[in-house]
């Protein structure tokens, strides 16, 4: 027992100088809730990188085009390009997701915002099938958001329910807490998540669209300014696959608009409506 809890503390303060400023190092290892969402996460995250394989695997570019609000500067909105890397992919226990923005005001401060999502089948690790009526299985998941120049770091470890319901390639609902690990000047309480992501695929004329993407519902907190508005936030794409009539290849290059709305936006009293022009490049 000594020799591997000495190799997971190892393991540990290896990932911890990875992802964390020194300042999060010391808090994380003084506060036993925070680090036990932290060894929580690193379980699912090892076991979801072993080297078991991927059943199959989607990396994407999208360039996204539209005026955002910017609900803590001077300036209330401006012209935005975003750049986003996003990887999906599954394999024999489980799911990875992960997306990392980079945000462009026209002018403006550049900004980077990124997201990662490993979830464990209930299903598959215990041999039992939990499907029940539209209930397709539940699973274990764990969430890293972070965006660096401010250093915000929140951990989101929960549950995920997947929905067999007709026409969708996938559906989930994920409940998570959404424990804060960020940096002292921008700390806040721990809060919750509610999210629901999906995707529907469908022909119109003969030609092959989608809908997808996720809508999300976060607690209200407070940091040393005050309350933080608990906030809806939902980005739906709306995509037509132009690979097909441009290259003759079907599922690689897609063109449409995301429609982004967020209620008390970040958590501050600005509302947004907008639609972006969205290209994608499936590699």
């Amino acid at each position: 027992m000594r020799c591997y809890s000495l190799s997971a503390a190892m393991i540990q303060d290896t990932a911890y100088s990875l992802i964390l400023t020194s300042d999060q190092q010391k808090r994380a290892r003084k506060a036993p809730r925070q680090r036990l969402s932290w060894l929580f996460g690193l379980v699912l995250i090892q076991l979801s990188t072993k080297s078991f394989g991927f059943d199959w695997s989607i990396t994407e570019l999208h360039y996204q085009y539209g005026r955002l609000k910017q609900p803590f500067l001077h300036q209330p909105e401006a012209n935005t390009s975003v750049v986003t890397f996003q990887h999906a992919n599954g394999w024999r226990y489980g799911n990875n997701f992960l997306f990392f923005d980079t945000l462009m005001p026209h002018q403006g401060k550049m900004d980077y915002y990124g997201e990662y999502y490993s979830s464990l089948s209930l299903s598959k690790l215990t041999g039992v099938n939990l499907a029940l009526g539209p209930i397709k299985d539940i699973g274990l998941l764990m969430g890293v958001n972070w965006a660096p120049t401010p250093g915000m770091l929140k951990y989101l470890p929960g549950l995920r329910v997947s929905w067999d319901l007709p026409g969708f390639t996938f559906l989930n609902a994920d409940v998570t807490a959404y424990i804060d690990y960020s940096d002292r000047n921008i700390k806040e309480n721990d809060s919750f998540m509610i999210d629901v992501n999906g995707q529907y695929p469908f022909k119109l004329f003969n030609a092959n669209f989608s809908i997808e993407g996720h809508a999300e519902y976060i607690g209200e907190r407070r940091n040393q300014f005050g309350q933080i508005h608990a906030w809806f936030f939902s980005q739906i794409q709306v995509r037509y696959d132009i690979g097909e009539l441009l290259l003759k290849k079907s599922k690689k290059v897609f063109i449409g608009t995301e429609w982004q709305y967020w209620s008390h936006k970040l958590g501050s009293n600005v509302e947004e409506n907008v639609a972006q022009a969205l290209l994608v490049w499936r590699l």
